[in-house]
């Protein structure tokens, strides 16, 4: 199993603990750093994040190693052509270390603000499909025209990228038709986020059945969680951070039923406890986790996840 770091950017993450956490990754053998693409804190009103692929491109050419990527960019954000430009750029700042993940959106509050369109999950989820397949043609043939129900491409010169035969492509969902459908077609990796071990091995059910149906062979599909990790070197060090969190948060909740409710699909606690909770992970056909680190300025964490963490999965 296959670990990489994911960062909620639009908490309040600065260009320079941007900067700090990238380079703790590479100095600690994490070998993908993702992060949300989001505008607007869920939780703030005032906290903005900083563009994700503007940030993205900006860290692929001050790191080495590092991969980066998105997860997941929603598609209300961006056209298609321009989402494959941008990442196609990165993926050259980085010479070939990019991967882009998408989803539908969510937060409705975030796209009003921005001016941002904001329809019903249905048309979300159609616009998914047709971004996707946009993005993988565009990055795949030298000539692309598409006429969908949202998206028209007339004579579009293909993308070139620096990876063959192009940066991987990430979808992220729970397995249910409106992003299993097309993952099946064009995604190198299904995401699941926050499910229990059956969960996440019944959504992978369900997207290796789609696979089937569209004649893919389900060897070609990666899958991956994400889910929130607070880590200690004991389980004491861990609860103190959670601790720490929770303040961070101001939740209403009181600590006990907050960390109640963050354990039932999180990863809290010492090394070996995470170690195993992972190995559950991995037993319902889990190749990655995504390591949601919400205190973005504790960098021993990233340590202990690259150090102590990293060669207990191998």
């Amino acid at each position: 199993m296959r670990l990489a770091l994911m960062i909620e950017g639009q908490e309040g993450v600065t260009w320079a603990q941007w900067c700090a956490l990238a380079d703790a990754c590479e100095r600690h053998g994490i070998d993908t750093l993702f992060r949300s693409d989001h505008y607007l804190s869920p939780d703030s009103e005032t906290d903005v994040g900083l563009d994700a692929w503007t940030t993205i491109a900006a860290l692929a050419a001050r790191t080495t190693t590092l991969r980066l990527g998105t997860l997941v960019s929603p598609v209300t954000f961006r056209h298609p052509g321009l989402l494959a430009n941008a990442a196609a750029t990165a993926d050259h700042a980085s010479q070939g270390r990019i991967e882009l993940g998408l989803g539908a959106g969510w937060l409705e509050r975030e796209h009003r603000a921005f001016g941002f369109p904001f329809p019903a999950l249905g048309v979300r989820l159609e616009m998914l499909a047709e971004q996707l397949e946009i993005v993988h043609r565009l990055w795949t043939e030298e000539r692309v025209d598409f006429r969908g129900t949202h998206y028209s491409l007339e004579q579009a010169p293909g993308v070139r990228t620096v990876q063959e035969p192009h940066p991987p492509l990430l979808v992220g969902g729970s397995g249910r038709r409106g992003t299993a459908e097309p993952a099946a077609r064009f995604a190198d990796e299904y995401n699941c986020g926050y499910v229990s071990p059956d969960d996440f091995a019944a959504a992978r059910a369900r997207v290796l059945a789609t696979c089937e149906r569209h004649g893919r062979d389900p060897a070609t599909i990666r899958f991956s969680l994400m889910t929130c990790c607070i880590i200690g070197a004991t389980r004491a060090d861990a609860l103190e951070r959670a601790r720490e969190l929770h303040r961070a948060q101001a939740s209403a909740t009181a600590f006990d039923d907050w960390l109640q409710e963050l354990t039932a699909t999180g990863l809290i606690g010492s090394v070996d406890e995470v170690a195993e909770r992972l190995h559950a992970y991995e037993r319902a056909g889990c190749g990655r986790v995504m390591l949601q680190h919400l205190l973005h300025t504790d960098l021993e964490s990233i340590e202990l996840i690259g150090r102590e963490l990293a060669p207990r999965l191998t």
